[in-house]
């Protein structure tokens, strides 16, 4: 082997690694801290409905010191939702209940429904990386989370726990069946304890889960649910360029693993990125976090609306937007 040869050899590995430490830097420093609002219109009501705004969050996996997070939650108040929908892991830390409340604010004081996910149960873990592509029924779970504490904390605002309960409301005028599960990650999911099509008087059938399972996904769409909203899977949390998510971190294909998509003939699904990641991946790669804003409207028959990007006005984080 030639100087010649050992000296391009070296200079190529020292490039490559410094385009690895650029990109883990980014991804770590900047794109996990830009958050995002998307703004997505979903044809899903009764017809002669009129809309109604509903405000998604997921996957706040909140640690107390994460004030950045905190603020830009904050914001979301100024929205002025309808209704707000929290689809679990809102915890990392077993002091992070009063982070989230404080995060949340005003938020609580709307009408509001949640299920919960396995990091509201349970603290994240290190993992293997490899284990997302290769060994994904292996479950690892740390030390209890005080999801008690948190769920009397939205409860005693309001808010409405759906897990394994069917519950009927009305919001802005538009009535609402709703039933969730619990976390199917985790297996807890008992859907035969609500089984059954919903009020068909209802203008908005809607239907909650953490993880987006597949098996969850048809039960709600075999008993009828116009909406069923999801978090979990991170929009896939590292992705590439033309080719998207490399994983969703459960069942469901890659092609839905963030966003709207139909599941079945009539059921609208709608997938969170999510705004966290586990403080073990404190990673995000061409998938900043998220929080949406849906504007339900009275079906067409038409396609849910992709969505498009711009900036905040109070925040340096882009938003995304119809």
């Amino acid at each position: 082997m030639s100087d010649q040869f050992r000296t391009n050899l070296t200079r190529t590995a020292l490039g490559a690694a410094g385009v690895a430490a650029l990109g883990i830097g980014y991804a770590s420093g900047i794109e996990r801290n830009a958050f995002t609002l998307r703004e997505v219109t979903m044809p899903v009501l009764e017809p002669g409905s009129s809309s109604l705004r509903v405000l998604h969050l997921s996957d706040l996996h909140m640690m107390p010191n994460q004030r950045l997070k905190q603020n830009w939650l904050r914001e979301l108040e100024s929205l002025d939702p309808d209704l707000v929908v929290n689809t679990g892991d809102n915890l990392s830390h077993q002091r992070s209940v009063p982070a989230v409340v404080q995060a949340l604010g005003d938020l609580l004081a709307r009408p509001g429904l949640f299920v919960f996910g396995s990091n509201d149960y349970f603290a994240p873990k290190p993992k293997n990386p490899l284990s997302y592509l290769f060994d994904k029924k292996k479950r690892i779970t740390g030390d209890p989370l005080p999801w008690g504490d948190l769920r009397a904390a939205f409860t005693e605002r309001g808010w409405l726990d759906v897990t394994h309960v069917r519950r009927e409301l009305e919001v802005s005028g538009i009535k609402i069946a709703t039933a969730g599960v619990d976390d199917p990650h985790l297996k807890r999911d008992r859907y035969d304890t609500i089984a059954g099509p919903p009020n068909p008087l209802a203008q908005l059938k809607l239907g909650l889960t953490h993880s987006p399972e597949p098996r969850v996904l048809d039960r709600f769409a075999e008993d009828g649910y116009d909406l069923v909203l999801a978090g979990h899977t991170h929009g896939g949390q590292l992705c590439l360029p033309f080719y998207g998510a490399l994983v969703t971190n459960c069942e469901l294909d890659r092609s839905r693993v963030k966003g709207p998509s139909k599941w079945g003939a009539h059921t609208q699904l709608h997938v969170s990125a999510g705004i966290g990641t586990s403080p073990w991946a404190p990673v995000r790669f061409c998938c900043r976090p998220e929080a949406t804003l849906l504007t339900l409207v009275p079906s067409t028959g038409r396609e849910p609306e992709h969505s498009t990007e711009r900036r905040s006005a109070h925040s340096a984080a882009p938003v995304l937007r119809n």
